[in-house]
């Protein structure tokens, strides 16, 4: 099936086949994304809040599931938590899919899976086209990272890239040509409300990168209670 760019918060076209994912093969990496994912929403860094986004699911996570190496750029594939599944406590294999091919300036993916892949996944995948050695990548809100992020040395994407859009993807991927992300491997996303995007080597590595920026956000002199 087809989902065009404005269903939902959905905003490239995807051509994606409802099909479940094997669990021999992609059961290990759901597991460990799921106890990130966790872990983020325990942080209320990513989840379903009525009171925030107008209700609406955000955050997500994705790690690649192909070898180190050999594959082009395009078709890295990753397994990425599903759309607008923010609200989903324990997320299982269901809940994510695998996005197989991209085209960036057409602002289209390939995906399989139970669930059509997160909004943010044309993003994921601009990070993933950056460097093989990129295995996982955390979408996550945090208030007080967005709004210090400068403050903090963190880079910004330009305000004028939205979340989930081709101009989002190529703006990280400047980012990463220009060397800004050689020792952070963290940035706001200056053109969509709390977004942080992180990125590691596995899981870990990202999420230990996010956990200890977010604690040099609360500590800074002067921030607003209750800011996460």
């Amino acid at each position: 099936m087809t989902h065009s760019p404005s269903e939902g918060v959905i905003r490239f076209a995807v051509e994606h086949t409802q099909a479940a994912l094997e669990p021999r093969v992609h059961g290990e990496a759901a597991r460990v994304l799921g106890a990130w994912r966790e872990i983020l929403a325990h942080l209320r860094l990513l989840g379903r809040d009525p009171s925030r986004y107008d209700g609406l699911g955000f955050g997500n996570v994705s790690a690649r599931v192909s070898p180190l190496g050999g594959a082009p750029q395009g078709a890295r594939p990753f397994l990425v938590s599903g759309s607008q599944t923010g609200g989903i406590v324990h997320a299982t294999l269901r809940d994510f899919c695998v996005v197989e091919r991209w085209e960036l300036v057409a602002n289209r993916v390939t995906s399989r899976g139970e669930v059509p892949p997160s909004s943010e996944s044309l993003t994921h995948a601009a990070l993933y086209d950056c460097s093989p050695a990129i295995r996982c990548v955390l979408h996550a809100h945090s208030p007080a990272l967005w709004r210090h992020a400068r403050a903090l040395g963190l880079p910004v994407t330009d305000a004028g890239a939205a979340n989930g859009t081709p101009a989002m993807a190529l703006e990280v991927q400047r980012l990463f040509r220009d060397g800004v992300f050689a020792s952070l491997e963290i940035a706001a996303m200056g053109g969509h409300e709390d977004g942080i995007l992180v990125f590691g080597a596995d899981a870990s590595e990202a999420g230990e990168t996010l956990v200890r920026h977010l604690a040099r956000a609360l500590a800074l002199p002067g921030r607003a209670e209750g800011a996460s």
